[in-house]
């Protein structure tokens, strides 16, 4: 939420302090079908990383809205009302990045644009509980050495995302593409708004396919009860955002399989969460139930062989494999590919050997 509610152990009740102080960190418009229930109660379900007692203390404070008027931490919300919390510090996502001496892996890099391979661990801007240590703290340090102007902020984006057209997961590896001037920027948001840029992803997902090669198109919004993952919608839903992934199959291996996904759209957690919906979670990752056996035997050998794949990899199989864009100055296609990091190939490796184990058995 903020410094004060969610990194302090302890917030002791304070006087109200007058609206035109506080800075509005977060609106939350209720839904139509909700039925009444405490508003703590209600914003512990959709606030990552805070509690009940900090948000009790955030209402004793004055700091929380509903319709514009302050509320007890026992009011029960009703449909379409809007709950606003509103703090004296400004959202950390509205501060200045400060540059950091972080090495960075550029694949390209002209007075435009650069393509970042970023490694899988690495946030790619500041957030809640994450203020240094990320991509863009790397990028603003890397441009100020080299006495350029500020990196570009895109519109509608905070000023903690210079630079940024797009981003990939924390434990997401692979390429992107960074603006360095407002005219790249534009240019570069125009075409992912296009869907124009070409993305392509590799991932290990659990089960197969019937067919070799599909789409999904099945709308992605924010999870109803658990805000930090995502859901998918059904189509006459009026929630979720329209989410179309291509996807071929390069290998079968039994219990899993190696395909590549194209993005036609980029929602947040787009191919994680569309896959999950399958019935084919990627294979480790945790957030959308790929970190358990989904398929396969009940034999403890194969279950010491997955356990074995899990810790050589402890994140999901996800990596953006290549990244395809028309410069903005220059308009000549741009064209990049990487490898897949050391351990996913390990991991894809293992499954081989275990696929030909099986077939001399056969």
């Amino acid at each position: 939420m903020s410094d004060e509610i969610i990194e302090n152990k302890e917030v002791q009740p304070v006087e109200p302090i007058t609206q035109d102080e506080l800075f509005e960190h977060y609106r939350i418009l209720v839904d139509p079908k909700q039925k009444p229930t405490r508003i703590d109660k209600f914003l512990l379900d959709r606030i990552e990383k805070v509690s009940r007692t900090k948000i009790q203390n955030a209402c004793k404070a004055g700091s929380v809205l509903v319709d514009e008027k302050p509320v007890k931490s026992n009011f029960k919300i009703k449909p379409h009302q809007v709950i606003k919390i509103l703090l004296s510090k400004p959202p950390r996502e509205n501060q200045p990045v400060l540059p950091e001496d972080i090495p960075l892996d550029i694949r390209y890099e002209d007075d435009d644009v650069m393509v970042i391979y970023k490694p899988s661990g690495m946030v790619v801007h500041p957030g809640t509980g994450v203020s240094s240590g990320t991509l863009v703290n790397a990028l603003v340090f890397h441009h100020q050495k080299n006495k350029k102007d500020d990196l570009p902020v895109m519109e509608g984006n905070q000023i903690d995302r210079p630079g940024l057209v797009h981003r990939i997961d924390k434990d997401t590896s692979g390429l992107m593409v960074v603006a360095k001037n407002e005219m790249a920027i534009s240019h570069l948001a125009k075409q992912f708004f296009d869907h124009s840029i070409e993305r392509k992803y590799q991932a290990l997902i659990w089960g197969e396919f019937d067919e070799d090669e599909g789409t999904i198109n099945a709308k992605v919004g924010r999870h109803p009860k658990n805000r930090i993952k995502m859901f998918v919608f059904d189509e006459e839903d009026d929630q979720g955002k329209v989410a179309i992934t291509h996807y071929k199959v390069l290998k079968r291996m039994y219990y899993v399989s190696l395909i590549e996904c194209q993005l036609e759209t980029g929602r947040t957690h787009q191919i994680r969460v569309h896959m999950k919906h399958m019935g084919h979670p990627l294979f480790n990752d945790e957030k959308y139930d790929g970190h358990k056996i989904v398929k396969g035997t009940v034999f403890t050998k194969y279950k010491q062989f997955v356990k074995n794949c899990f810790d050589l990899m402890p994140r999901q199989a996800l990596h953006a494999k290549s990244l395809g864009f028309v410069h903005p100055r220059t308009n000549e296609k741009m064209f990049f590919e990487s490898d897949l990091p050391e351990e996913f190939e390990a991991v894809v490796e293992k499954w081989n050997s275990y696929v030909a184990g099986r077939k001399k058995l056969m």
